[in-house]
């Protein structure tokens, strides 16, 4: 097995779980390179690191399977590892429709499985789990019991691991349009065409908190997707709720899953949603507004244009919520870290002119854990607030 021997004094954060090893990082070899192997990482006085994927191509040279220098990577490994995550979802009840398999989170470093009702949605993200494709395909298939898997890997992040994006059937005959029930609330997973794996399964959740903010109430969703917020929204008593998002389709399907569970409060505003914050002929005022929308920033170099972005919405909504509504803001950005999020609407607030009692932060549901040592793995925010 090949040794990937590091510059001197870089081992702390990786045995204190640091899921990576950087390029920049490594000093030497020790053995025959192949990238998508398991190799061996060493201090540079030759101590025992962990176990990970090699791949000299990439940015991230190594990503790490063990800290265990007794594990046999295999087959076996690869099945308790599945195992151990299952169980954890089965225990919080999430089995319906959970992610069941987060990546590096779960030790399990480039794989994605998302679970739909009898389906499962996958994401091969680095090279190494691409290269053993088929057999965790295997593992999947006997674990879960799943009628079929569906595969999303069109993501550019394959591309600096040497891959092309791809998606496709993996498994089974069947449609990639499925029932789900989130919650109680019925919606339509589009696995082949939908949004990362074909749903933001991260907000669980957060989106059943609208039972606390949508009782008599007009509520706004913006950036809705596939109307997750809305959805629940109506299921708790709101008297109004409108959807907005850009998309004609995620509009389509916003009206399509309102049909299914006879919510007939809901309507929809198909069109930007800054341009609908800062309408000045819009004289509309609701009594909650969520405020969900995609990664403004997935890059360092643009904070400074995304905190801009960020702030706006922000100061707009703040501006159409009643005296005493609620705002429920969120950033999927990792680079929009807390501290960087609580300031941004802290100026909102001051801008706006609005006093703001700040009730709740909430991060991605227990399905979607973080590693404590990688703080890039704590990507959602949120921030409910009392606006005054």
């Amino acid at each position: 097995m090949l040794s990937v021997i590091l510059n001197k004094n870089e081992e702390k954060e990786k045995l204190e779980g640091f899921p990576w090893v950087f390029s920049n990082e490594v000093n030497s070899f020790d053995g025959e390179i192949v990238n998508g192997e398991v190799c061996r990482v060493l201090t540079n006085d030759r101590r025992f690191v962990g176990y990970g994927f090699l791949n000299t191509s990439s940015k991230i040279m190594v990503r790490f399977l063990s800290l265990n220098e007794n594990d046999v990577i295999d087959i076996e490994f690869f099945k308790n590892r599945i195992i151990t995550a299952i169980k954890h979802r089965e225990k919080l009840g999430f089995m319906s429709a959970c992610r069941l398999i987060f990546a590096e989170a779960d030790f399990m470093p480039g794989l994605i499985v998302d679970k739909y009702g009898d389906y499962l949605s996958v994401q091969f993200l680095c090279l190494g789990m691409d290269k053993i494709k088929s057999m965790l395909v295997e593992l999947l298939i006997e674990l879960t019991g799943c009628k079929g898997i569906y595969e999303r890997s069109d993501v550019p992040v394959r591309l600096k691991e040497g891959l092309e994006e791809v998606k496709g059937p993996l498994y089974g005959d069947f449609n990639p349009r499925v029932e789900v029930v989130e919650n109680g609330i019925k919606f339509i997973v589009d696995m082949e065409n939908g949004q990362k794996t074909g749903y933001f399964l991260d907000q669980k959740l957060n989106r059943d908190i609208m039972k606390y903010y949508s009782k008599d109430s007009t509520v706004l969703d913006c950036f809705s997707n596939v109307g997750g917020f809305a959805l629940h929204a109506c299921k708790y008593g709101a008297k109004r709720v409108v959807a907005a998002d850009i998309s004609r389709k995620a509009c389509d399907d916003i009206l399509y899953n309102a049909s299914l569970n006879g919510f007939s409060q809901l309507e929809v505003s198909c069109g930007d949603v800054f341009d609908l914050l800062r309408d000045p002929n819009n004289n509309q005022v609701f009594d909650t507004i969520v405020l969900d929308p995609p990664a403004f920033t997935k890059d360092k170099s643009t904070v400074k244009k995304a905190y801009r972005g960020y702030k706006e919405i922000n100061l707009q909504a703040m501006k159409i919520i009643k005296p005493g509504g609620y705002l429920l803001t969120f950033s999927c950005s990792q680079h929009m870290t807390p501290d960087l999020f609580m300031q941004m609407v802290n100026e909102a607030a001051h801008d706006a002119k609005r006093r703001v009692q700040f009730l709740d932060f909430r991060i991605q549901s227990p399905d979607h854990p973080a590693l404590l040592s990688s703080n890039e793995q704590l990507y959602l925010k949120c921030m409910i607030l009392r606006v005054l």
